[in-house]
């Protein structure tokens, strides 16, 4: 009797994504007004995101911004 191949193809697959979307737990949150945050940009090293930090206030000098270990997975705004 042949194997039935769809199910595992689907579940490696979703594996993948899962595995992919632990991979970016570094991010750089917008700090909002009633201590929210925003996520605008996701990175897989610390040093990554800082280097990016670093140049986010020549692009919007406004703004608040902080590196996060995020855990949780939303989408970012960038």
């Amino acid at each position: 009797m042949p194997e039935n191949t769809d199910n595992k193809a689907t579940k490696s697959d979703n594996q993948a994504i899962a595995y992919k979307k632990r991979l970016n737990s570094w991010a750089i949150a917008r700090l909002l007004p009633n201590t929210q945050r925003e996520i605008v940009a996701r990175f897989r090293s610390r040093s990554d995101a800082d280097g990016y930090m670093r140049h986010l206030p020549q692009e919007i000098p406004n703004a608040s911004y902080m590196v996060v270990f995020d855990c949780q997975h939303q989408e970012a705004v960038i």
